[in-house]
């Protein structure tokens, strides 16, 4: 792995079809040139990433995107208006240039206009749309800092673009407009609220999955990224709930400690939704380093705007 701060090297890699680690605002992304088969499938195999799971696509402006989609709906005009750059991935129906491995061979296709300045100067620089994960294994607890990246896939990685610690703190939000209404697929910081504020109802969920099932699901090609049973987990147990179980443990809290001596690690955490998921894995990496036997976490509020924690301490714990 060669760490550098220089987008040029960076973006040079990137056209020479080598994989680039890249900080975002949500997490770090694996990247490699999303029109060239090769090196998307080098992620793939680098993540240990089932071929049924799809890949982000990410670009540097609406002219990018629309490049890569057969069709650009209004609501997708809306939508990039309001919340581009940002933690927003649209799913558009496919244009005839984007490889079939970038989207696990759906007609459809993952777009996202990263607001974080490095990935955009990355692409930039690059010249090509950059098809980038998470920069970690497959399943495995995300990461937010360069040092997770290092830790997570060492060599596995030709090019590790260093820059600050990511913001938002967990992945964007997926909504498809893929059908004549829009569903949400994978909630994140961007809330369902505010996206119906633009465009209107949006429906929730995969459809395959709620009628077959998350076993069926985990064995199908997905319509989005991040819809495994099991997904964002920390080496160390997780469950969620009240502190149970033998051994040194974490607990992970908004409201109340637990009880004296039943956690030999006690970590307060935001009460706020957005501070709370800046932290969430920056937290986990730190617990995952203390060789404990497991981790408790306070079941968030249900709130709304608490819908992405929610769901990837869900999956965390499967």
């Amino acid at each position: 792995m060669v760490k550098t701060t220089s987008v040029s090297e960076a973006a040079a890699a990137i056209r020479a079809g080598k994989l680039v680690a890249f900080p975002t605002e949500t997490v770090y992304g694996l990247g490699a040139n999303a029109l060239d088969a090769e090196a998307v499938g080098r992620i793939y195999e680098v993540k240990g990433r089932p071929a049924g799971s799809p890949v982000i696509v990410h670009v540097d402006s609406v002219g990018m995107a629309r490049s890569l989609a057969a069709a650009w709906p209004e609501a997708a005009e809306k939508l990039a208006a309001a919340f581009w750059p940002g933690p927003l991935t649209l799913v558009l129906p496919k244009a005839s240039s984007v490889p079939a491995i970038v989207t696990a061979g759906l007609a459809t296709v993952g777009l996202r206009m990263p607001s974080h300045p490095l990935a955009l100067a990355l692409i930039r620089e690059a010249g090509v749309p950059i098809a980038a994960p998470s920069a970690n294994r497959f399943t495995a607890l995300s990461p937010t800092s360069a040092a997770h990246v290092a830790d997570g896939l060492g060599d596995g990685v030709d090019v590790l673009l260093e820059g600050a610690s990511s913001t938002v703190g967990i992945e964007s939000t997926v909504l498809s407009l893929a059908a004549a209404v829009p569903r949400l697929l994978r909630p994140g910081m961007v809330t369902r609220a505010e996206i119906e504020a633009e465009i209107g109802p949006v429906e929730c969920g995969d459809p395959a999955g709620e009628e077959a099932g998350f076993d069926a699901v985990d064995n199908a090609a997905h319509p989005s990224p991040g819809m495994h049973r099991r997904h964002y987990s920390p080496r160390t147990p997780l469950l969620l709930g009240a502190p149970r179980g033998e051994g040194r443990g974490a607990y992970v809290f908004i409201r109340e400690r637990s009880a004296e001596k039943a956690a030999a690690v006690q970590v307060r955490m935001p009460a706020e939704a957005r501070a709370y998921a800046a932290v969430l894995y920056e937290t986990l990496h730190a617990l995952d380093r203390q060789s404990l036997d497991w981790i408790a976490v306070e079941p968030p509020p249900t709130d709304p705007g608490w819908e992405g924690v929610l769901d990837r301490l869900k999956r965390a714990a499967a």
